[in-house]
């Protein structure tokens, strides 16, 4: 399935779907969604990218190795939960903050950062595997 058309609307298509997870990623602790269903539209956006440019491009495209990507999402998982302990609160506690952001009062908290870790995890480990097999064609 390599036609023309498909090779022109790939990194289209790739783009949205990017976005699209960035979006699903940071709605999801309010409304269904998060780190995890975010992570799997954008390494399906790779794929597909994949399919469409090869995987030299893809690896052009992502600039880092798809391992380091999830190692740096364990990392920033796990520092999620060792904040929790250094406040002295249970493992994987929730901590918010409030910072004023343009005079905005911008709610951050732990959450988001474990489900950033979460998205990263999913990325790096699924972009791997995919290119790998992709390579081996």
């Amino acid at each position: 399935m390599n036609t023309v058309i498909f090779r022109t609307i790939a990194p289209y298509l790739a783009v949205l779907m990017a976005l699209f997870s960035v979006f699903v990623l940071l709605r999801g602790h309010n409304e269904p969604g998060g780190g995890f269903i975010g992570g799997l539209i954008a390494a399906s956006a790779l794929a597909i990218y994949g399919i469409a440019n090869g995987v030299p491009s893809v690896r052009r495209a992502i600039i880092f190795h798809p391992i380091h990507l999830a190692g740096f999402g364990l990392f920033l998982a796990v520092s999620a939960g060792i904040f929790s302990i250094l406040i002295g609160v249970p493992f994987l506690t929730g901590i918010w903050i409030y910072p004023q952001v343009f005079g905005i009062e911008l709610p951050l908290s732990t959450l988001l950062m474990f489900d950033t870790g979460v998205y990263f995890v999913v990325v790096g480990a699924l972009a791997s595997i995919a290119l790998t097999l992709e390579e081996r064609d």
